[in-house]
């Protein structure tokens, strides 16, 4: 994908994720958009850094960088949805475009994508972009909503309640 279709999913998801995380649609939905809009959007462009040094879809394209990214907060106490972001821009870049990236670079210098990718400058990448983002939100809203209570059924279970 391109810079373009980084942006638009980049707040699609934002959106999205605002509206899962505080569904009432007032000024705290607003402020959860914007908070995680910005570090995501940050995220989603990072990764193209590499078109300016080392080689594009290989340095800055790879599970090391998401896995800093990821640990960051952790340690530093900032950056917290910037991982989202990357995560999302390699997302797009497997499955939205024909070329795919080196997930295991430095290691493994293969490329991996899905075969039903979208060149960068086809007519329908917006559409691949927006039908990404929607599996990445449903992904989202069962982690959210779900995940929660699978957990709660198997403490239940657990000791027998």
């Amino acid at each position: 994908m391109n810079k373009r279709g980084h942006v638009l999913n980049a707040i699609l998801l934002s959106i999205g994720l605002g509206y899962l995380l505080e569904p009432a649609g007032d000024l705290g939905t607003f402020e959860t958009i914007i908070a995680i809009g910005i570090p995501v959007t940050l995220g989603a462009l990072f990764p193209d850094v590499d078109t300016a040094f080392g080689k594009h879809r290989k340095t800055l394209h790879n599970l090391p960088i998401l896995v800093g990214f990821f640990a960051f907060p952790a340690l530093f106490g900032n950056l917290e949805y910037v991982w989202i972001g990357i995560l999302t821009h390699y997302a797009l870049d497997v499955a939205g475009s024909k070329r795919g990236i080196a997930l295991f670079y430095p290691v493994w210098k293969k490329e991996f994508g899905l075969p039903f990718g979208v060149t960068v400058s086809s007519k329908r990448a917006d559409l691949v972009t927006v039908l990404v983002t929607v599996v990445e939100l449903v992904l989202a809203a069962a982690i959210i909503y779900e995940l929660p209570q699978y957990g709660l059924e198997m403490g239940r279970q657990a000791i027998g309640i």
